[in-house]
């Protein structure tokens, strides 16, 4: 099985998924369009269908441009992101505890 975050796991693999996936885990950082793609495993063509939707939405923003790369990250001034955030780390956190539960009764 490939490493699959939690969230994937629990709620599928589409690239709109993948992506903000990719973005959460990785917050700290702000990242080009080419990188997103890439770390994320969705293809280039299929970011473009919808990155421009998840700018205008406010979800991601442009941070930066570094030579001719311009730089993203989720917008955290975006109440919907905050609380997509909190959800995401709220799905992982019960799954681990279902883990860790399930764990406990097989020993």
């Amino acid at each position: 099985m490939e490493n699959k975050t939690v969230f994937l796991q629990v709620f599928g693999e589409s690239p709109v998924l993948k992506v903000l996936d990719f973005l959460v885990v990785n917050e700290d950082f702000d990242y080009s369009m080419t990188d997103i793609a890439n770390l994320s495993q969705v293809g280039y063509s299929t970011l473009k269908l919808f990155f421009k939707r998840l700018e205008k939405q406010g979800i991601i923003t442009k941070t930066r441009t570094v030579g001719k790369a311009k730089m993203y990250r989720l917008n955290f001034s975006n109440p919907v992101v905050r609380k997509f955030r909190d959800f995401y780390w709220e799905t992982t956190k019960q799954r681990v505890h279902e883990k860790i539960k399930e764990e406990k009764v097989v020993v």
